[in-house]
């Protein structure tokens, strides 16, 4: 016997183990060996059961930890829509039955009249709620009506080499004209997107444009008549739209980061279901409005 072996041995006479007894050859499954070539293959439950203690006990005496298992997840990295630049995907899609009116009334917002033609509904996914140089967006969705259909497009960044390039993109879909639609984006996602533009160098596209931040009306009308003003409290009570299987915007920041660090794009889809409701909602919520 071995010197390491002779020390296992005494070791275990000194933790009060019994040994493993050999066991005589059997058929299990397809194969066997005898007991001397594979002495634990074929055993009763009690005799797994003492060997599981012992090699716990052995463990303990040389200060060896139990590896813990892991488990075994599938990962499913799906990516929506097309890569239009490394690390740039893009997903459109039109909703025949959302039509408005060719001119649209917004005198309750205090604007004149707009073409519905000039109207971009637009809503962003950021790494944080904060704001802050530290946060920037990886998703923007637009809504707009290019004909009688409503059409949502949505950029959204696979890698953090390709915010410039989402940056351009969403600036070539702006033009002087336009009058923006958000829902708190005066305050929140213009200027995280105007911060992320001058970190990266770039022009700021919304610069100069006009902002309708349907907030603001919606609190002066509905104020005190819900228990808020949060954009799925108005939708819910105002247009009747109900969720199935939402990902909190909470949850965005998360999503997007095991996409990154795990390659799984599970949540991150959940992000892009979220985004694309909220700027359909904000092209509701502005003709419910009128």
């Amino acid at each position: 016997m071995s010197g390491l072996a002779e020390k296992i041995a005494t070791m275990r006479r000194q933790a009060g183990g019994q040994g493993v007894r050999s066991l005589p050859a059997k058929t299990v499954g397809h194969s066997c060996l005898d007991s001397e070539q594979r002495p634990l293959l074929a055993c009763d439950s009690a005799t797994a059961s003492n060997a599981t203690r012992e090699l716990d006990v052995l463990r303990r005496l040389l200060g060896l930890r139990r590896r813990a298992a892991t488990p075994l997840c599938a990962v499913d990295g799906t990516l929506p829509g097309n890569e239009i630049a490394p690390g740039l995907r893009y997903v459109e899609r039109y909703l025949a039955q959302q039509q408005a009116p060719e001119i649209v009334a917004t005198e309750f917002a205090g604007f004149e009249n707009i073409p519905r033609a000039q109207l971009l509904h637009f809503d962003t996914e950021t790494t944080g709620l904060s704001g802050g140089t530290g946060t920037r967006a990886f998703m923007i969705g637009v809504a707009d009506w290019p004909d009688q259909r409503l059409r949502v497009r949505q950029l959204y960044i696979a890698t953090l080499a390709a915010e410039p390039a989402m940056l351009r993109t969403f600036a070539q879909w702006l033009d002087p004209g336009q009058v923006l639609v958000s829902y708190n984006g005066r305050c929140y996602d213009a200027p995280l997107l105007a911060t992320r533009y001058r970190l990266a160098r770039l022009p700021n596209p919304l610069l100069g444009l006009r902002h309708l931040d349907l907030l603001f009306p919606v609190r002066r009308r509905y104020r005190g008549v819900w228990e808020n003003c949060r954009l799925a409290t108005i939708e819910r009570q105002l247009l009747g739209v109900l969720r199935e299987d939402d990902l909190p915007g909470s949850e965005a920041p998360r999503a997007w980061r095991d996409y990154l660090t795990r390659g799984d794009a599970r949540n991150l889809r959940r992000v892009l279901a979220h985004n694309d409701q909220d700027v359909v909602t904000l092209a509701q919520l502005l003709l419910r409005l009128l």
